[in-house]
């Protein structure tokens, strides 16, 4: 018997069924173990030694491989056929190394781009050694990522607090997204004025033309600036009579784009599906992975994760035999269509994505709608791209005065023949002029009647945010990156509140700002296009074996690690002062033009920014005399003293007034004026809850929230009050200690006693508070062989999937919305091979621990020294 591991319980199951009984195919799950995150997990001073571990989750696994390589005659590694499925591999082979198991039995690598029974065939026919070079490129990033993140850090968090964390790649992907903000802001609109008329001959349709020269002069974009000037020009026009002056037709060709490579169709499928690329990229992996076929499983497209933009022979001529079969032979070019990737750092020379047979159309298939969807795009672009090229006439007329004191220009543009367009289009990011109009067949000397004559008024609009699609194409145009890491980086910079999507565009958020302008300030270099650029090029002359790994990481070091000492001496008021001046346009709106830090409120203080980890804002020199204040990230600006409160009405009762007001931590309520200095007595306050909006602010809505915490009744049972209030978790009820959560915060001031006794009831049945809820299924995933329900469910500690009887974590590196009956049978049949999980045991006494204490054992981390691996 022999052992094939592979990623993916899914991918497991499906090349099991390929291989036969005398295989065991088992997943990894991915990674089995990784550095864990704290320091000394790699050490410069000991030349770069990197100390791996497994998490709970990864060490389930390893125990399962190791069992089963203990009884089988060869290992196989068939993990992804890219540097991060080499690096899974090593990672296997070096445990096996420190089990003493290597020697014992032959170790092999194979690698296949699609999952097909000929393709993992082959692939077991030809077995290699691992590629030590893509090894080793992985250390040398995977070490730099670690310094990076463990290094600048804390650094980050001691200068600037409230910032979360920075990243090699994340950083300068932000630096893109501010900047494009910050052109926005200093863009400098422009008026401009264009004639728009119809022309028509005797015997013509009307036709759209522009007014191109005036007066013996060529128009310039902005060369009518304003409406007095347009509206002479139009006035011109009116007096003039015109003739055909010119008529000039173009053939043009337009040629198919390539198949598919990561980046290109997480781009397109943003542009056409409305995918996110983490959304693209999980129904790629389930398109690879497959899907049953008459009672086989089959992987539906090649690997997804590539820079390649070529295709294999045999499917250049499979797609060559579709387009002859299904149209006719003008859409088939004499000889094959090569393509040759033009990215920057392209990577490793795999396929591009394409089906795996290109007679499988779209139509043939019953699939889930989103991997229909994202099947049929790669299917078209697949076979489009060996289609001929599209061909069109290009035609522009141009209509001359008489007098000769203007010309009107008309463009159009014809198709001859569609040729791969019949197939697929590609969609744009940004709408271009439309110059697709037919044009009449006019001939030169032709009399045109020319109406409808319209001045129209125009203004420069700044560059558009970038879009997931724009953002990950620049990325890729600057070399930032890999298209495998694109998604998980734009994901990562959303979580940690440095950006956020809104309407499909990307807006920094100040926190991001801040970052960026700190790095900026004093580690300009690691978020430097060019710099990081040149990084991944250099490891890829580490996976071309041209670098050795650790002199790469030794020159990084060096620098980074020195820059890093020198910011021990910068002191946060330093860090302030280079924040304000850099951030000048941000953080101190113009006031007639200029850019004034002196406060509104005092008249004497002067503005600066103010940093906490709750927030920042800017406030006066004065404070605490002088309490204004300026919320950053939005168009707020409130003097949180005597002339800058809102108020919203008088507490009759009490004769108060009741304010609106804005403080360092956000918007809150106050129930009377400020105490003076030395007095005990300190007015109610109430913040407001989440989702409320200070403009939507009402004295009723300020009572209720100063009301807090409410009584809604006494408990049937024992009498003892339930009450509702706002917590720092959000709005809950609380009856003798027992705390359940409530979903709209408007709930608290209108849940009525049966509802809350309902809910509590509902709490205690999965227990008190600090204990668990009832568990929820979250998906119903189907029956397995045995007719038992098979559920994903929400747990203490995350999703995991049940049977009833084994209980499985799902891993975090298997999304929800991706998980399938047959990967949670896979995690099941897992589980359930390590047998029944070890109980608790009594906490042992001083005494017995003494007795029972073993001898300390050498720690278990495994110093990497990245040797050859000979299987």
């Amino acid at each position: 018997m022999q052992v094939v591991i592979v990623e993916s319980p899914a991918k497991a199951k499906t090349i099991n069924k390929y291989l036969g009984k005398d295989y065991d195919v088992i997943a990894s799950f991915g990674h089995v173990r990784d550095l864990p995150s704290k320091d000394g997990s790699v050490e410069p001073e000991k030349d770069f030694a990197m100390h791996f571990e497994s998490d709970s989750r990864g060490k389930e696994k390893i125990k399962a491989i190791i069992d089963l390589v203990k009884k089988s005659n060869g290992v196989i590694l068939a993990t992804d056929p890219d540097r991060e499925g080499e690096a899974i591999s090593w990672h296997i082979v070096e445990i096996l190394r420190d089990k003493k198991l290597l020697g014992k039995i032959p170790v092999s690598r194979v690698t296949f781009n699609a999952i097909t029974k000929t393709a993992v065939l082959e692939a077991m026919a030809n077995p290699r050694e691992i590629n030590q070079e893509l090894v080793d490129a992985y250390l040398a990033r995977r070490a730099i990522d670690y310094l990076v993140g463990f290094e600048l850090s804390p650094v980050l968090w001691r200068k600037l607090p409230g910032a979360r964390s920075a990243g090699r790649v994340q950083s300068v992907t932000l630096r893109l997204v501010v900047e494009r903000e910050q052109e926005i802001e200093d863009f400098i609109t422009q008026e401009y004025w264009s004639i728009i008329a119809n022309g028509k001959s005797t015997s013509s349709m009307p036709f759209d033309v522009r007014l191109v020269n005036l007066n013996g002069k060529k128009l310039g974009k902005y060369d009518i600036a304003n409406e007095a000037m347009a509206k002479a020009a139009a006035e011109q026009i009116k007096k003039s009579n015109y003739v055909v002056g010119n008529v000039e037709q173009k053939p043009q060709k337009r040629n198919p784009f390539a198949p598919f490579t990561t980046s290109t169709l997480q781009q397109e499928a943003a542009r056409k599906l409305g995918f996110s690329t983490k959304r693209t990229m999980e129904i790629a992996q389930k398109l690879y992975e497959g899907v049953d076929i008459g009672g086989e499983t089959v992987g539906l497209i090649t690997y997804m994760r590539t820079d390649g933009v070529d295709m294999a022979p045999e499917a250049i001529q499979s797609a060559r035999n579709y387009i002859e079969n299904k149209y006719s032979s003008p859409y088939l070019p004499r000889t094959p269509r090569l393509y040759q990737s033009k990215a920057k750092n392209a990577q490793e020379a795999h396929e591009a994505i394409r089906p795996t047979d290109m007679m499988r159309e779209p139509s043939r298939l019953r699939l889930d709608p989103d991997m229909a969807r994202l099947y049929d795009l790669i299917w078209k672009r697949a076979v489009a791209s060996q289609m001929e090229a599209a061909e069109f006439m290009r035609t522009t007329i141009d209509i001359e005065a008489t007098d000769k004191n203007s010309t009107l220009r008309a463009n159009g543009q014809v198709v001859v023949f569609e040729g791969y367009q019949a197939l697929y289009q590609e969609g744009v990011d940004e709408k271009e002029d439309d110059e697709n109009a037919r044009l009449p067949a006019l001939k030169v000397g032709e009399e045109i009647g020319v109406s409808n004559i319209k001045p129209n008024q125009h203004f420069t609009e700044p560059p558009p945010r970038y879009s997931e699609a724009t953002l990950v194409k620049k990325m890729e145009e600057l070399g930032i990156g890999r298209p495998s890491t694109y998604s998980s980086t734009l994901s990562v910079l959303q979580d940690r509140e440095y950006m956020k999507l809104e309407k499909g565009r990307f807006h920094p958020e100040t926190k991001g700002r801040l970052v960026i302008a700190f790095l900026e300030s004093f580690f300009g270099k690691y978020v430097e296009y060019g710099f990081t650029a040149d990084l991944e090029e250099k490891l890829d002359l580490v996976s071309a074996g041209s670098l050795e790994w650790k002199k790469l990481l030794r020159e990084f070091w060096i620098d980074f690690h020195g820059g890093i000492t020198d910011m021990a001496d910068v002191r946060i008021t330093q860090v302030i002062d280079e924040l304000n001046g850099r951030l000048e346009n941000y953080l101190f709106p113009k006031v007639d033009g200029v850019n004034s830090r002196t406060c509104p409120q005092c008249g004497s203080g002067t503005l600066s920014l103010k940093i906490s980890r709750y927030g920042s804002f800017t406030g006066c020199s004065n404070y605490p005399e002088c309490k204004f204040t300026r919320q950053l990230g939005g168009d707020n600006e409130t003097s949180n003293g005597e002339n800058g409160d809102v108020e919203l009405g008088i507490d009759d009762t009490r004769g108060l007034a009741v304010l609106l007001r804005n403080g360092r931590f956000g918007y809150y309520v106050q129930l009377g004026e400020d105490p003076e200095k030395g007095s005990k007595e300190k007015p109610k306050r109430a913040s407001l809850p989440k989702g409320w909006v200070p403009d939507a602010m009402t004295f009723e809505k300020a009572m209720q929230l100063l009301s807090l915490p409410r009584t809604i009744g006494q408990h049937p049972e024992d009498g003892k009050d339930i009450v509702t209030n706002i917590g720092r978790f959000g709005p809950y009820i609380l009856h003798d200690g027992t705390y359940a959560n409530l979903p709209d915060v408007n709930e608290i001031f209108e849940i009525g006693i049966n509802r809350a006794v309902d809910l509590l009831a509902q709490k205690r049945a999965g227990g008190g508070r600090g204990a668990r809820s009832a568990p929820a299924a979250l998906k119903e995933l189907g029956q397995n062989s045995d007719g038992v329900e098979v559920k994903l469910m929400s747990g203490r500690y995350g999703p995991y999937v049940t049977d009833g009887t084994t209980n499985a974590t799902l891993p975090k590196d298997v999304p929800q919305d991706s998980l399938t009956l047959e990967i949670a049978i896979g995690l099941l049949a897992a589980r359930a091979a390590l047998g029944p999980a070890k109980k608790g045991r009594k906490a042992p006494t001083k005494k017995t621990a003494a007795k029972k204490a073993p001898a300390k054992k050498a720690t278990t981390k495994k110093t990497t020294t990245a040797k050859k691996v000979k299987s």
